[in-house]
């Protein structure tokens, strides 16, 4: 399973992952209110579907399809992750925190909704709950780039720097998205690598 990223919904969620489909799976729902004899998942995922195709230049058509997706079946996990991304997009962080914790409940295999519930943490200002959940979401897949580069560039951003660090900006400078993240963590790592020289230095003068 690789999970899909697609553009933002606004700059300044262009970490977002979205879910197109085929990765609904069957776990233990943390709903409650719909019968198994009344989903129709066919139906939920047809329109999952949908959404995935105008998500980007049409969230709020996107949006009503996600929640016709949502009536037709509440145990649809990725209709949950993907109304999850709109909301974030709306700055309804709490509102998008709870879809993607649903989402992760639902998709216990899947990295995208702890991506994502990561995310939101991050821009609400809950950096050490951030940085937990980043970490989660590579328990599950620890080769998701999207996330290898959102956590290392928080780890940096709020000097939370571990033992990981070194070989997540390794791994942005060699495989990165763009090419902005690629130049960005060989600075990075270049800085990195002037500090523990300057230290050395300092040591051995000493």
């Amino acid at each position: 399973m690789k999970p899909i990223a697609t553009l933002a919904l606004i700059r300044v969620f262009s970490a977002i992952t979205f879910i197109s489909g085929c990765a609904q799976q069957h776990a233990t729902s943390p709903y409650s209110g719909q019968s198994a004899g009344a989903r129709d998942s066919s139906r939920a995922e047809a329109l999952n579907q949908e959404a995935a195709e105008v998500i980007e230049w049409d969230p709020a058509r996107a949006e009503r399809l996600l929640r016709e997706a949502l009536a037709a079946d509440l145990y649809h996990g990725a209709a949950h992750n993907n109304l999850g991304t709109i909301l974030l997009g709306q700055g309804r962080l709490y509102d998008a925190a709870a879809e993607f914790e649903w989402a992760r409940k639902l998709l216990p295999g899947h990295p995208d909704p702890r991506h994502n519930l990561a995310l939101t943490f991050e821009l609400a200002g809950r950096y050490d709950d951030a940085l937990a959940t980043y970490a989660a979401a590579l328990d599950v897949y620890p080769e998701h780039l999207p996330t290898i580069q959102a956590m290392v560039r928080l780890q940096i951003r709020v000097s939370r720097i571990d033992e990981r660090t070194a070989a997540m900006l390794d791994t942005v400078a060699l495989r990165g998205q763009t090419v902005e993240w690629r130049e960005w963590a060989r600075l990075e790592r270049s800085k990195s690598t002037d500090k523990d020289a300057t230290r050395a230095e300092r040591h051995s003068g000493g």
